[in-house]
């Protein structure tokens, strides 16, 4: 039985983990928080990142800001304490390419690869293994991660060069921003015009003007069904600045993206952007007055 490790055992890496337990890996993992429901599923839990390196070939990692994934990686319990050749690191948090590109040298002295990696989907569509995973890096420890990736996802994609996964992952979730105001706006007209929701909802959903996300939100949206909170705007809104800034050095215009960032700063600005699910968006919509 093949042992993976996983750094960050939280929204995102809990139903990954527990696909790849029930793929039949042994996953060893670590968070600063409690592993209890990791446990409950079939998880050991580890006390450091160290020691989790020390024990796997493979090591997955999913942590949420820049200073923990130099924690991670150089803290004195770090990653790098337990390095070694033919390991492969990849971390799927979404941070700043140059945060992230900076681990490549420091694991490649151990004779470490250290990837790119992102994660598109929700943790609903993590647990059903219908989040996407993009990989990025060196080939061949791509090509080596894709059994383990398959333990707990159904598509993986290789994009090329280190960054590439995450500059793809905010291209995406610029349209995932953009696709939710848009849900959230024809959900607030349908709503105004009087028409049969769940009908409307069907006919567009199936038809030529339906996305993903008007597919998992606009019922929700519907009912105001905010909670249990799949991705808040004030977690979408968190990748914002990075998305301006990959546009702003590739000299890309993004007017529509602009215009949507300036109705999730609305969102925040009534109260409603860190305890609820991005279906919210339809209040946001709905308490506007046409000009």
């Amino acid at each position: 039985m093949q042992t993976v490790g996983f750094v960050g055992v939280g929204k995102i890496g809990l139903p990954i983990s527990e696909n790849l337990i029930k793929s039949g890996f042994r996953v060893l993992g670590y968070r600063r928080g409690s592993l209890a429901e990791f446990e409950k599923l079939g998880g050991v839990a580890a006390k450091s990142p160290a020691e989790i390196g020390a024990q796997c070939d493979v090591v997955l990692s999913c942590v949420p800001t820049t200073e923990a994934m130099n924690e991670v990686v150089n803290g004195p319990d770090g990653l790098i304490q337990s390095a070694r050749p033919g390991q492969i690191i990849v971390e799927l948090g979404s941070h700043p390419v140059p945060d992230k590109q900076s681990h490549v040298a420091t694991f490649g002295k151990k004779g470490a690869t250290y990837l790119d990696g992102e994660v598109s989907g929700t943790p609903g569509m993590a647990a059903a293994r219908k989040a996407v995973i993009y990989l990025a890096g060196d080939a061949d420890a791509c090509k080596k991660l894709e059994p383990v990736v398959k333990g707990f996802a159904d598509m993986c994609l290789y994009l090329g060069p280190f960054g590439s996964a995450t500059n793809v992952k905010l291209i995406n979730n610029m349209l995932v921003a953009v696709n939710i105001a848009a849900a959230a706006e024809a959900v607030a007209l349908g709503l105004k015009a009087g028409v049969d929701l769940p009908l409307m909802i069907k006919a567009i959903a199936n038809g030529s003007g339906g996305s993903t996300q008007f597919g998992i939100r606009a019922p929700w949206m519907a009912e105001r069904k905010f909670k249990p909170i799949q991705g808040s705007p004030a977690l979408l809104a968190h990748y914002f600045p990075k998305i301006d800034n990959l546009a702003a050095a590739s000299g890309s215009a993004t007017p529509l993206f602009d215009r949507a960032a300036e109705l999730y700063q609305r969102c925040a600005d009534l109260g409603l952007a860190e305890d609820n699910d991005v279906a919210v968006m339809v209040d946001v919509l709905s308490s506007m007055q046409r000009k």
